[in-house]
């Protein structure tokens, strides 16, 4: 598996591990048997409430239009569940996989449709051995659809590598206070963390204040925190409340 490097809109460097292609291939068989049952079901259902009978009485284009009605869930499933899923189909969720951007944002419905409307393509015929190959050949695992929308589907089996230095605990209900925390960056971040924990284990009060000076210059976050040590804990926790939402999944 290779990893994609991805730096997020507040410099925050992220390694990912990326999906290989026989994790992908195996999610969209997944998805099959998904079809699969899905109309079985349709024609069970059909058969023995009598729908069936009732649709053969029915001219041609009735027939035809019933049922492109029954295929569409088919046809929609991939951009239906990756809007809905943030990023997953029923294959993905069971193997692990998700769908990113690889510029740092979150995917979008504009993401997911570029990537269904490949799909439709990619699924038919001898598209469909151009899109293995190109998962094949691309290091990312990426196919057609990807390259596309600027998306790559990546593992969440492995933990996702992130520069653990900045990173402090949060509550579950934790509310941040200074949203201009972003605008400072993962290096900043390293410094005031290691310049806050050696002043707060020697009780140097003086150079808390001083940092805590420095980062309302950098960022023009006024203090309301009764303490220097306590406003820059909260923008510790602030910078980490911003930056690891998007690893959500």
């Amino acid at each position: 598996m290779s990893q994609l490097a991805i730096t997020t809109t507040q410099n925050v460097n992220i390694n990912f591990t990326t999906a290989n292609t026989g994790d992908r291939v195996l999610s969209y068989l997944i998805d099959l048997v998904v079809f699969a049952v899905y109309l079985s079901s349709v024609n069970f259902i059909a058969k023995y409430t009598g729908l069936e009978q009732a649709v053969q009485a029915q001219d041609g284009w009735t027939q035809r239009a019933i049922t492109g009605v029954i295929l569409l869930p088919v046809s929609l499933y991939s951009l239906l569940c990756e809007n809905l899923m943030d990023g997953q189909s029923i294959g993905k969720k069971l193997l692990k996989l998700k769908v990113i951007k690889i510029d740092g944002y979150q995917a979008g419905f504009s993401d997911y449709l570029i990537r269904w409307i490949f799909r439709l393509f990619e699924s038919a015929g001898i598209m469909a051995v151009i899109g293995i190959i190109a998962m094949a050949v691309n290091k990312d695992s990426r196919r057609l659809g990807d390259l596309a929308a600027g998306t790559a589907v990546i593992s969440l089996r492995n933990k996702i590598n992130i520069s653990h230095t900045i990173l402090v605990e949060l509550e579950n209900d934790y509310i941040p206070t200074y949203p201009d925390v972003i605008k400072l960056s993962d290096n900043d971040m390293r410094i005031i963390k290691e310049t806050y924990e050696v002043s707060y284990k020697t009780t140097d009060f003086a150079t808390m204040e001083r940092l805590q000076q420095k980062i309302e210059e950098v960022t023009g976050i006024k203090s309301k925190n009764d303490s220097a040590t306590t406003f820059v804990n909260v923008v510790l926790k602030d910078y980490n409340y911003y930056t690891q939402g998007m690893l959500k999944t």
